[in-house]
This record gives structure tokens, sequence and C-alpha cells, in this order.
């Protein structure tokens, strides 16, 4: 049996960083369920299409929703994790460049709009190398290219890992209660801390605020919920603690960007083998 760091490198790292200059692509139905964490030379760009993608670096858990993309620059160590076998993904690793927009530097995930879209489908069927001179690569440069310029939200699509043990309690307790309204005051309460010293807490460890947190990982479980398509817009609102829709409706496309009914209505473009 192959080692899974053999693996590792052989899949992830050998191929994508053999060919210093290449812009490398990989498409694929996932498949396989955990990714390890590994780094790679390049950057990559990996758009997801189906289902939720979990990708977890040294201090944060992303979650990258169906129909939206990450960017990961180079050397940054990362796992990634679908949630279910009927995730799409593209990845598109690219070589650092002199000079580079401060857009590149930074972890991120985007929603692709139709010009975006439109382009990753035209890579559908790519694999492996692109070398410099041909036109797929002139097309993947292209696509690098606009990214500054059409992705100005950054999508605070991400949790912090918490460091202290007694937040780590707080937070499963939060993530097993979504369906319920939780109050600052009661959790305080139910483990031990004044409202203030929890209040610290969250900001010391995590860098933000207890609703911050909250509203964040219930709009997440919500966006999961959405992709199943087995819940109504006011059903997946109730599921994560909202009573009014329009409450529901106004934090998620805040957070998001758009609509739940419109996500919940969005095209998928990636053909699957």
């Amino acid at each position: 049996m192959e080692h899974s760091g053999q693996k590792l490198d052989k899949y992830y790292i050998k191929k994508v960083d053999a060919d210093k200059k290449s812009i490398y692509c990989h498409h694929d139905l996932m498949g396989e369920l955990f990714i390890p964490p590994h780094r790679h030379v390049k950057a990559q760009l990996l758009y997801a299409e189906g289902d939720v993608v979990f990708v977890t670096t040294e201090t944060k858990t992303y979650f990258l929703p169906a129909r939206h993309f990450i960017w990961i620059p180079s050397g940054v160590e990362h796992s990634i994790e679908p949630k279910s076998e009927s995730v799409t993904m593209r990845n598109l690793y690219f070589p650092v460049e002199k000079d580079e927009n401060d857009f590149y530097k930074v972890e991120g995930i985007y929603p692709v709009n139709n010009l975006l879209l439109q382009m990753m489908l035209f890579t559908n069927r790519w694999n492996g190398d692109l070398k410099k001179g041909t036109p797929n690569f002139a097309i993947a440069k292209a696509i690098k290219a606009i990214l500054p310029q059409i992705c100005t939200n950054n999508l605070p699509l991400e949790l912090p890992q918490p460091k202290d043990k007694r937040l780590s309690k707080i937070l499963r307790y939060i993530e097993n209660n979504l369906g319920e309204t939780i109050l600052f005051a009661d959790v305080a309460h139910e483990f031990g801390f004044s409202e203030r010293s929890l209040y610290r807490l969250f900001q010391k460890d995590l860098g933000m605020s207890f609703i911050q947190y909250y509203t964040i990982r219930r709009i997440l479980k919500a966006i999961e919920l959405l992709l199943e398509r087995k819940l109504s817009v006011k059903e997946v609102a109730e599921e994560v603690g909202y009573n009014s829709v329009p409450t529901f409706s106004n934090t998620f496309f805040k957070i998001l960007g758009q609509r739940p009914s419109d996500y919940l209505n969005g095209e998928e473009i990636l053909e699957r083998k």
C-alpha cells in the first residue's frame, strides 16, 4: 500500500510544481473525501461545484460554497475536504510573477461572475501542464489577470480555529443548536462566564465577536442546506434559527452578496465526465 505522504507527493506537489513556468490544470469529480495538508510553490485557484468544500489552513477553516472559488497564495499549507463525493473541482495553479498585484498574496473566497464562468467553462477539457506560448496558457493567464479587477468582494466565509479549549466547547454547543435562537447572555451563563469575560475571550482568541461568529455559522449551515435542495428558503431559515424570512434573506445577502432564492437557482457549468 502506498504511504499517504508518497501519494500526496505524487499527485499534488510533484506534478503541480514539476514545470516551474507552466500553469498546471487539474479538473475532476472529487471522488476522494480528504486531501491532507500540503503546499505548492504555485498559487492555486480552486473552483467548486455541486456542494461545499472545506479548505483548512493553519489558522482558519474556509467554507467554499458551490459556484465560488478560493484563491490560495503560493506556499500556504492547506487541506481540502469536500462535503460529498459529488463535488466537481477545477484547479488552476499559477507560477508567481514579479511585482504581482496584492490580490494574489491574500487568501480569499469570491463569487464567480458570468465572464469568469464562461472562461472557466472554456477550460473544461484541459488537464496537466499548459505550456508558455500555447493558446490555452494565454487563456488561463487571462483568467488570472482579470481576478483583481472583477473580484472586489472577498466574502467572509471563514471561521477561525479556536486555540482555547473552553471556547472549543462553546463553539460545539453553537454548532449543535443552530436551529434554536442562541443568546449571548445564556451562553455565558451556561458555561460559567461573565458576559464581559466571554466577550473578551471571543475577541482575543477568534478576532471576532460572538454575534459575528454565530451569524456566519448560521449562514454557512444555510448554504449547505440550500445546496441539498430538499428544503424551501423558509424551511432553511427555520433550520438555522431565523423566525423571519426577510431577516434571514437580508443577512444571507449581506454575507454572500446574493439572495437565498438566487443562490438556490444558480447554474452549474462544469460538465461531469
